[in-house]
């Protein structure tokens, strides 16, 4: 039996910054009014048609890979998530591999939003596991400022989100007290349509009717999110797949060392954090400078405190997220 292990973190973020002033000129907000809500001060956006999901990914699996100490060649298998790809299909997987010059590796994509890095991660731990590949390079990348609603109607949520990218490279670790000890998974889909993007889609509302019928007021090809279930709901699915990570490993919130939540709103790593006696060394947060971004969230958050000397060999690090679907996950890392 193996563990898989991080051996290599890098991040790529866009140049260009969106204040909450900014966003204040093009629909009825300000920044108290955005920063009591989220926590949120500024976020990036793409400010060109070159940067796309798929380029945010490659730059990001670039440093993740020379810090893993690897030739992209060593590269097994490719786990790309994302709810933004640059086409319908194919997905990004197989185009990282392609603009990485990487030979005729699997690449597979992950559709599971806010929570799609843990569910990366996870798939990548198991393929190491069973020992059918050594290197995994798991990549979260997202570009949601062309899909946002940038009037006062849809304030709600496009006021939450950036752009950005993370990736990760997990090897095989001899040493199984080392590494991703576990991870757990879990979805109810019976609250689907609380968070979602309804259009363009197969189901209700084909690219042909939209095309058709060119109307301002369709809101169905806009992300929807009922804030305050989705809230509240997130607080509860955090705390218990926290738990249920930590119980398995037969560890106490105590052993803690770094918390790194899902970047979805400042409030509920919060209280997060205070539910579980944490202190502020204790958990890493920067939505205040990118917004939530989605997939790649975690891998940007996870990489920033490694970066500033944060996280530790030997350091207990917990990964946890909550998203659209709703699915949530967590992961249980000794580093």
């Amino acid at each position: 039996m193996y563990n898989s292990k991080i051996t290599g973190l890098g991040y790529y973020v866009p140049d260009h910054v969106v204040t909450n002033d900014d966003l204040s000129k093009v629909m009825d907000t300000n920044d108290e009014w955005i920063q009591e809500r989220t926590g949120i001060k500024e976020r990036r956006h793409v400010n060109t048609e070159e940067e796309t999901t798929t380029s945010m990914g490659v730059k990001a699996a670039k440093k993740a890979i020379e810090r893993a100490g690897i030739d992209k060649n060593d590269i097994d298998f490719i786990v790309f998530a994302t709810l933004s790809p640059d086409y319908y299909f194919p997905g990004p997987g197989v185009l990282v591999q392609r603009d990485l010059g990487i030979d005729t590796v699997g690449a597979i994509d992950v559709r599971n939003q806010c929570s799609g890095f843990v569910y990366g991660i996870s798939v990548a731990d198991q393929f190491i596991k069973t020992g059918m590949y050594k290197n995994v390079l798991v990549i979260g990348s997202e570009v949601h400022s062309r899909g946002l609603d940038f009037t006062t109607r849809g304030r709600g949520v496009s006021v939450i989100f950036g752009d950005g990218a993370g990736a990760a490279v997990l090897s095989r670790e001899e040493d199984t007290s080392k590494g991703i000890l576990s991870t757990h998974l879990h979805s109810e889909g019976q609250h689907a349509e609380e968070l979602s993007l309804i259009a363009p889609g197969m189901g209700k509302r084909w690219v042909s009717d939209i095309l058709k019928d060119n109307d301002p007021n369709d809101e169905s090809y806009y992300p929807h999110m009922n804030g305050q279930f989705v809230f509240k709901n997130a607080v509860v699915r955090f705390s218990e797949v926290i738990m249920e990570g930590l119980q398995t490993n037969q560890l106490q919130p105590t052993d803690i060392d770094m918390l790194i939540p899902h970047q979805a709103n400042l409030r509920i790593s919060q209280f997060v954090q205070k539910k579980f006696g944490l202190t502020d060394d204790q958990v890493f947060n920067n939505i205040m400078k990118y917004g939530n971004t989605t997939a790649a969230s975690i891998p940007i958050a996870l990489t920033e405190a490694w970066e500033q000397g944060k996280i530790k060999k030997g350091d207990l690090v917990v990964l946890a997220a909550f998203g659209s679907g709703f699915t949530w996950g967590s992961a249980i890392i000794r580093w």
